[in-house]
């Protein structure tokens, strides 16, 4: 199977966004397939220096002997393949902002709002009237659909599939149609990724087959959290690899721990990754949140939880 990681550039990839592409490029090696990486730097308003950070993100992952077989390809670049798959769409233009679709739905604290599809059956007269106030982003029509997928960690998950966004007001695409596009057109068919993004996937994979692409097999990984509870994340400056290494760590320090993370070696056995290729079993990966503190890391025979 075809495997892919997809970082945005947001940051340094820290030790969680370590462990996911090493996982996926296991997952893709265990098979004998190859494993792509693709920068995803939808938004280049927000990310003015995506082009470096993407670059730091690429070191980071070879240093851990993690390469792409295939040329690393940037969304941001591919705008015209979004287009076309978005003209093949039953869509509508969605004049609500993300208050408005919460305070319709009355959607939990925390949880993402299921869109109600108010703007989906306006009248010429009413959209062009909203249409005047402000543009308006643009929806797929799902027409109420329900979608099982398969997740080898997670199991069966069905969701019914709401009229998500697939294009932004601001004229950029939006990540749940990017990376479907991407992913079909790429012939991504194992998709390693955290449990966070699990609760898209039925939408995701619903739109794989209106596009005519066979949705992937998917395996969504346990995020990685400090000790006191806090989630890992680029944004938030969480450890990098450069990091780790300023502290005293070697790139075989930090592969050996996220080995060990991953029940695939014991503590103080180095490996290589064509021994952990041999020992990959996705029916051997933890099932549980893996609470770690990066920077008191120290290069030694024993992992430190």
């Amino acid at each position: 199977m075809t495997g892919r990681f997809a970082p945005t550039p947001t940051g340094g990839l820290h030790v969680g966004n370590l462990r996911t592409a090493l996982v996926s490029w296991l997952a893709a090696r265990a098979v004998d397939q190859p494993w792509l990486i693709r920068i995803e730097d939808l938004d280049t308003g927000r990310l003015p220096d995506a082009a470096v950070t993407a670059d730091q993100q690429l070191d980071d992952l070879a240093r851990l002997g993690l390469t792409s077989d295939r040329p690393v390809v940037r969304q941001s670049d591919r705008f015209g393949l979004y287009a076309a798959a978005v003209a093949k769409l039953d869509t509508y233009e969605c004049f609500c902002s993300r208050k408005d679709v919460v305070e319709a739905t009355r959607a939990p604290h925390g949880t993402t709002p299921r869109y109600p599809g108010t703007c989906r059956d306006l009248s010429p007269a009413e959209r062009a009237e909203r249409h005047r106030r402000r543009p308006g982003s643009w929806r797929v029509n799902a027409h109420q659909a329900t979608m099982t997928i398969h997740d080898v960690v997670g199991g069966d998950l069905t969701d019914q599939v709401d009229d998500f966004v697939v294009r932004r007001a601001d004229g950029l695409y939006a990540y749940n149609l990017a990376v479907v596009v991407d992913d079909g057109l790429q012939g991504v068919d194992q998709v390693v990724r955290g449990d966070d993004l699990l609760t898209a996937s039925p939408r995701q994979a619903w739109l794989a087959g209106q596009l005519g692409f066979a949705p992937p097999v998917y395996l969504h990984l346990p995020l990685v959290y400090s000790a006191d509870g806090t989630r890992l994340a680029k944004r938030d400056q969480a450890i990098d690899l450069t990091t780790l290494i300023s502290q005293g760590l070697t790139p075989d320090d930090v592969l050996d721990r996220l080995a060990w993370s991953l029940n695939l070696a014991p503590t103080g056995v180095h490996l290589s990754l064509a021994e952990l290729v041999e020992r990959f079993d996705p029916a051997a990966l933890p099932r549980q949140a893996w609470l770690t503190e990066p920077s008191t890391w120290r290069s030694s025979t024993r992992p430190a939880n």
